[in-house]
């Protein structure tokens, strides 16, 4: 069978993937924090299963559920669980929303490397984000005005990040909203006053990961549930998988997959006893 490279358009501003699939290809869309765990998941596959091409594009978790729901991508990435109006819309079309869950991940705040401040209190935090803290020296940093950076709406994670920070308030209007983690972690690593969010997985050197009341971010800590921003991480197919599909989905849960998911800075599921 014809194989391509994967499409892996990790900036999240993309058009959905064509699912025009052929035998062999298995269509994969959705969120911008699964993505680099499905890319590296679906080079190791390919290099398996030299029979079967995986298309794989990003543009948000809701972008990968409404996919999923009209039926134009096998399997939907998501970085939050779907809704029961999602979940209803899959049942009235005829179909099964079916979950699993690939790996676990830490939402972490992050700031420019000069940035002095170290640790906030998720209240700080949500008084940042809301408007109610202003200036960087309110939280013992520099006098200097915050830059605030989100996710857009189409985004699980600052689905995520609403829940578990915000507490049903509203981000302020004047945040920067981004498509990507990429996009976050570009903006605040070019603004020494910004403050952003990203899954563990993307923390590099061009930015800090802050801790929140003295807890820090790390594999140990999302497992065990003890990082306040620690979460699951998603694939979602429409019906029981079947056929290349499975394979690819039993592969990304596999011992083998799960390498994958920690080599590109995730955190795998615990080993089944």
């Amino acid at each position: 069978m014809k194989r391509t490279l994967i499409s892996a358009l990790v900036a999240g501003c993309v058009g959905l993937a064509s699912f025009a699939a052929a035998a062999g290809t298995v269509v994969v869309n959705g969120s911008t924090t699964v993505l680099p765990a499905m890319q590296k998941i679906s080079e190791t596959f390919m290099a398996k299963h030299k029979d079967i091409q995986v298309s794989l594009s990003g543009g948000g978790s809701g972008h990968g559920i409404k996919a999923l729901m009209d039926k134009t991508t096998d399997v939907a990435m998501a970085s939050r669980d779907m809704k029961p109006a999602e979940v209803e819309n899959v049942k009235k079309n005829g179909g099964e929303a079916v979950r699993f869950t690939v790996a676990v991940d830490a939402i972490v705040p992050i700031v420019h490397p000069k940035n002095t401040v170290k640790d906030l209190s998720l209240q700080q935090i949500r008084d940042i984000y809301a408007g109610r803290i202003t200036n960087w020296k309110q939280v013992g940093g520099p006098d200097a005005r915050i830059t605030v950076v989100s996710r857009d709406s189409s985004s699980g994670t600052f689905e995520t990040w609403e829940e578990l920070v915000m507490k049903g308030e509203r981000v302020q209007q004047r945040a920067l909203l981004q498509a990507s983690n990429g996009a976050v972690l570009q903006t605040v690593a070019k603004n020494p006053n910004a403050i952003g969010y990203v899954g563990l997985g993307y923390i590099t050197k061009d930015i800090k990961g802050l801790s929140i009341s003295g807890k820090v971010a790390s594999a140990e800590t999302a497992l065990s549930r003890d990082w306040p921003l620690a979460r699951d991480l998603y694939l979602f197919t429409n019906g029981q998988p079947a056929g290349d599909v499975k394979t690819l989905i039993d592969y990304a849960l596999s011992p083998e997959g799960q390498v994958s998911v920690k080599e590109v800075g995730f955190v795998p599921l615990p080993a089944k006893k």
